[in-house]
């Protein structure tokens, strides 16, 4: 009876906790965002006024946000097949080998994480100048993928954990080339790694605003730096709000699919065991 009780409160709680984290904010984004430009909405009014998309519109057709959403959106894959072609070598090392220092090692390529973005950014761009690279594309490229590489290192040194030696021996044993053990052997359990390390990689470059807003501006700019530029001096709640839910509901989207897609892979294709 008690853990049943305890088990009610609990989920209770959780949900409670969602309402006020998730929930509210996000009803209340979608509301401001649809704020009637020439009907304010203020207290004492409980809901907007009037409703509609012309605050939508206005800030699609009066600001760079196409221009940001376009240089986001090309940045971010490319972040992403970067960072993960550079954290590979490293995360077999850390998944298949054995080698003295490697937990201090595993350790070190987690410190960037500890280091704040801002100060980061100051120091890269720095760095930037010293080297003559002034392409703003190139050098929010470079930072993010040093930035976002420790997460794809983690991820990757799982899976490769994962792989079965004696798949690997199999395979080799039975005189597969190089390309037919990584086929055989590697890629059916590195495959969710691989794409749970993209599309993480991906959203986190998509949000990223201290590096893109420091070496990027003002020619530069991405949805990041354009919802701060609304959240500071001149706050503009409703535009603010419009340029949040461009930023925020793609990203959810896509973690929704990294979640579909890892519970949809079946026990073989994850530990290699069939």
């Amino acid at each position: 009876m008690n853990t049943s009780r305890t088990n009610q409160l609990l989920v209770i709680f959780i949900v409670g906790l969602s309402l006020l984290l998730l929930v509210i904010p996000f009803s209340l984004a979608i509301l401001w965002s649809l704020v009637d430009p020439s009907h304010a909405w203020s207290y004492p009014d409980i809901l907007p006024p009037v409703l509609s998309f012309r605050r939508w519109v206005e800030v699609w057709t009066t600001t760079s946000l196409p221009i940001a959403l376009m240089n986001s959106y090309t940045l971010a894959p490319t972040v992403a097949l970067c960072t993960i072609l550079l954290a590979l070598p490293t995360a077999f090392a850390f998944g298949r080998l054995e080698f003295p220092g490697k937990a201090v090692a595993q350790s070190l390529t987690l410190l960037p994480l500890m280091i704040p973005s801002f100060v980061v950014a100051l120091f890269f761009s720095s760095l930037l100048t010293e080297l003559g690279i002034y392409s703003r594309f190139l050098g929010i490229l470079m930072g993010h993928t040093i930035l976002f590489i420790p997460y794809a290192i983690r991820i990757l040194s799982v899976s490769f954990s994962l792989i079965r030696q004696d798949i690997v021996d199999a395979t080799r044993d039975l005189g597969g080339s190089r390309f037919t053990v990584f086929r055989t052997a590697y890629l059916p359990t590195l495959r969710s790694g691989l794409f749970a390390s993209f599309i993480m990689v991906f959203i986190m470059s998509i949000e990223e605003f201290a590096l893109a807003f420091v070496i990027g501006s003002p020619d530069f700019t991405t949805v990041p730096t354009i919802l701060y530029s609304y959240l500071g001096y001149n706050f503009i709640r409703s535009n603010a709000a419009v340029v949040s839910l461009i930023l925020v509901v793609p990203n959810v989207f896509l973690m929704l699919l990294i979640e579909r897609f890892l519970k949809g892979q079946n026990t073989a294709s994850i530990t290699g065991k069939g």
